[in-house]
């Protein structure tokens, strides 16, 4: 029953076959800090980190990977964040000049520091939008940790909170193939990029920032509409099933029960993507027979989803579904200044509406929202799960799930780069895991209905709604 998706995301994405063992889900933020922290230290050949943005006082992580450089010659490592995010604090300490020391002692052959700036940030807007929110105007979001022929993936970022106290979801592939192909991603998104080098000039934040001749395209703050052709006949290869490995004839026996497939979007850089069209396709068909009516599990940390995405996932009319999502209070906005403050508030509207919609649709019954309400959640663009069991075994656990750094939203879709994969599996232990996943994400969660938004606390200003349709107005998005 699940090749009624998976013949159509073979037309869709590249396909990874491997063994279900090769898959270890990492359950706790402590857990993923140890393991990354564990596999760098091991590095022979290779790490390549991609991510929004390291923590400006993760001297640890720092330290950890300076062992490894140290310990291997042979090892290389290549960090790509985004540009906004990476020097927001500059000429305070930032991501970039907590990286750039390791070029002065390693030299520029072995480390490399790229950030990425979006192409829809520039002139007027660049020079007025304020540093706290210019983010909503597209970002390097892809989370890729990549330590020799495994990769971690994952919706967090390398900063303390997300290694103590964000709850996030992180899968860890043992495939070299896959980390390979992640690593091109990695690569060609990097080369499209801004390069980072030491410097000690006065006022420099302990960094320079330049944009290298050998890159395949111009400055996207110099000329962004070049810089976009470019890149997409740079990157447009990168996404087709023909990256898929060669299949190597195996024995039914050992026939591998497990598919990955990595789903990207990359709209600022390509007029198309890989991960609303795999998505359009799993709901889509969770909407007909002979999957219909089947059970799933929606998380995001920011609750925002696309308004198509959401008419896609009602229209499933699930014998169950769930919506999880972070309360307020664990919103990683929470507490902060300004006009970001209100962002936790703004998810809250988003909130109301969408159980509005689910009873005009009828789905009361059948569709609930739980909201994280355990102090240490914070799950800023944290790992996703969508689960379609096949249920003429009875097994009512995942047989599908997806992961990574999108939040399904208007950004993803259109300004930020995210970076994901699809696993679909027949194999009962790890669905049996999956399942697991599942349950425990959601053992601090409450369902909350639309009295819950009727409480003083819970109503939203109308300076909220107003801040979010400025936003929109001048090109942004939540």
């Amino acid at each position: 029953m699940l090749a009624t998706i998976t013949n159509d995301l073979d037309k869709i994405a590249p396909s990874f076959e491997i063994q279900p063992e090769q898959i270890q889900i990492i359950q706790t933020p402590a857990e993923f800090y140890q393991t990354l922290k564990d596999k760098i230290s091991k590095a022979q050949r290779r790490i390549y980190l991609s991510t929004l943005y390291i923590g400006k006082t993760e001297h640890e992580f720092i330290s950890t990977i300076r062992a490894a450089l140290l310990a291997n010659p042979n090892l290389r490592v290549s960090f790509l964040t985004d540009a906004l995010r990476g020097t927001r604090e500059t000429p305070d300490p930032s991501s970039a000049s907590l990286l750039t020391p390791l070029i002065t002692e390693f030299g520029p052959e072995r480390v490399e520091v790229r950030m990425y700036h979006t192409p829809n940030l520039t002139g007027l807007r660049k020079k007025y939008i304020p540093k706290r929110i210019n983010e909503g105007w597209g970002l390097q979001h892809m989370k890729l940790y990549g330590i020799d022929d495994e990769i971690i993936m994952s919706g967090a970022n390398l900063s303390s909170d997300y290694f103590t106290n964000r709850q996030d979801r992180y899968h860890l592939f043992r495939s070299k193939d896959l980390t390979d192909y992640f690593h091109t991603i990695h690569s060609g998104v990097a080369s499209l990029s801004f390069d980072f080098q030491p410097s000690d000039a006065p006022g420099s934040g302990g960094y320079s920032m330049t944009w290298p001749s050998s890159n395949p395209a111009p400055s996207p703050l110099e000329a962004p509409n070049d810089f976009r052709a470019a890149a997409s006949k740079h990157l447009s290869h990168l996404l087709t099933p023909s990256n898929s490995p060669a299949k190597l004839q195996a024995v039914a026996s050992s026939s591998p029960t497990t598919t990955v497939y990595p789903i990207l979007s990359l709209v600022p850089l390509l007029p198309t993507s890989t991960e609303l069209p795999a998505l359009t396709t799993i709901l889509t068909s969770l909407s007909r027979a002979p999957l219909h009516p089947s059970t799933w599990t929606f998380t995001a940390g920011y609750f925002n989803m696309m308004p198509s995405f959401r008419r896609l996932l009602l229209s499933t009319r699930p014998s169950s579904g769930t919506v999880l999502t972070a309360h307020p209070h664990a919103n990683g906005f929470y507490g902060s200044k300004g006009v970001s403050g209100m962002l936790p508030d703004a998810y809250t509207h988003l909130a109301k509406m969408f159980l509005r919609k689910v009873r005009h649709e009828g789905l009361d019954g059948a569709v609930e929202l739980r909201e994280w309400k355990r102090g240490w959640l914070g799950r800023r663009a944290g790992g996703r799960t969508s689960t379609a069991p096949p249920r003429e075994d009875g097994n009512e656990d995942p047989s599908l799930t997806v992961v990574g750094s999108s939040n399904y939203t208007k950004r993803a879709y259109e300004l930020d780069l995210e970076a994901n994969v699809i696993i679909a599996t027949t194999d009962p232990g790890l669905r049996r895991r999956l399942g697991e996943e599942v349950r425990w994400l959601g053992e601090y969660a409450e369902k909350v209905d639309e009295r819950e938004f009727e409480k003083p606390e819970r109503k939203v200003k109308l300076s909220v709604r107003l801040s979010m349709w400025i936003v929109r107005v001048l090109g942004g998005a939540l």
